[in-house]
């Protein structure tokens, strides 16, 4: 088992011989989306460094048009068109990805989402691929009875485990009953290029009198956009040039845009719905906003830092591993909108300190969370279970 925090040796690659060939890794993922998780898929598989890591794709359903569209060009894989753990079409669509394990010969299986690893698991163990990765991204907020007993029977089998924040890592020994000393600690990734152009000053320094607050979240109720509406009906009064803007869809836009129609808010909050250039989004703001009831290490959050904005987030899950308070944003009790309001209210009213946060912020992201440094820590992560399993086996 491995014990390392890949976080804090962003630079350092190891000069350890490896295997004769690049490692041949199967990330496993239901299907592709172009945000969260599937989108820091994409971001890995396309910055690893094909001489030490050869990348490959099972896509546990994978039918989907938008799937289609986004599947990585340079990444062998394999659809197996699974919806239902449970049917008999599945034990047939095992027996395929078996055969597409030993035909690749396959070093490394990664699976990402709790079917993919369900499903993966067994058939990556009687295939005899050597070993068998874990992941934990949040903080088990939607594990029932049932999910973490056969958790914990599947991570019997499990050699090590990702975690991109410490209260995941925290979730996962807990939850799963995976040893402390067998998770390692990769943070999520952004594509920085992405916001290199953006301004490093708000728009409201230019003398615009109109000051935008803003989040991108799926419109879910962990991400409890609820809160951040009930804080701007607080602060409309204060602050009569603050427009609140929220990026995201989901399954409860009635339900807020009810609230919003409720509190006299239609003119003051806007619900955007899924934006797609979120780096020029960012870059209308002064503000952002993460107010979830759980989260792991979340995208968001270092998307924010990265176009310079400072940051009012709720103390859940991985929040403050990336708000340092007061140093690069502010970190505030969860479900407390008075103190939400509150936080907001001091970064509209003081500018300076808005600013000197969001460079701050800024600055960080560039220097520790881009892609390019996640690949490199997986790629570590990768090759050290590969070594250690190698050498403990007879």
């Amino acid at each position: 088992m491995i014990s390392v925090d890949l976080a804090s040796r962003p630079n350092e690659t190891s000069q350890t011989a490896g295997p004769d060939h690049p490692l041949r890794v199967c990330f496993m993922i239901d299907k592709l989306f172009p945000a969260g998780i599937e989108l820091q898929l994409l971001l890995l598989i396309k910055h690893l460094d094909r001489s030490r890591v050869a990348p490959y794709l099972c896509l546990l359903d994978g039918t989907d048009e938008q799937t289609r569209s986004l599947e990585p060009k340079d990444c062998p894989l394999i659809r197996l068109g699974v919806r239902h753990l449970c049917r008999p079409s599945s034990l047939l669509a095992g027996i395929r990805l078996a055969r597409f394990f030993r035909r690749q010969r396959i070093d490394v299986v990664h699976p990402l989402f709790p079917d993919s690893f369900y499903f993966g698991v067994p058939v990556a163990k009687l295939a005899r691929v050597p070993c068998i990765a874990g992941f934990c991204v949040d903080l088990n907020f939607w594990m029932k009875t049932g999910d973490r007993r056969l958790s914990r029977l599947l991570n019997r089998f499990v050699d090590a485990t990702v975690a991109n924040c410490a209260a995941c890592r925290q979730a996962v020994v807990a939850d799963r009953g995976v040893p402390a000393e067998s998770v390692a600690i990769i943070p999520n990734g952004v594509d920085l290029s992405r916001f290199a152009a953006l301004s490093e000053q708000p728009p409201s320094a230019s003398g615009s009198a109109t000051q935008r607050v803003g989040i991108v979240a799926n419109l879910r109720a962990v991400k409890n956009i609820e809160l951040l509406i009930r804080a701007a009906s607080r602060l409309a009064p204060l602050h009569p040039h603050v427009h609140f803007d929220i990026a995201g869809e989901g399954e409860l836009r009635g339900a807020l845009q009810a609230l919003i129609e409720s509190l006299g808010l239609r003119d003051r909050v806007t619900l955007r719905g899924n934006v797609s250039d979120i780096p020029a989004f960012l870059g209308s703001l002064d503000v952002a906003v993460l107010c979830s009831l759980s989260e792991g290490s979340p995208n968001a959050i270092m998307e924010y830092m990265a176009a310079g904005l400072p940051t009012v987030a709720t103390d859940v899950g991985g929040n403050a591993e990336l708000v340092e308070h007061e140093v690069t944003g502010l970190v505030v009790p969860s479900n407390d909108a008075e103190r939400l309001a509150a936080a907001i209210d001091r970064l509209l009213s003081d500018r300076a300190l808005a600013a000197r946060l969001g460079a701050t912020a800024r600055e960080r992201a560039f220097a520790e969370y881009g892609v390019e440094a996640q690949a490199r820590r997986y790629e570590e992560f990768y090759l050290a279970t590969y070594r250690k399993k190698i050498v403990l086996e007879p």
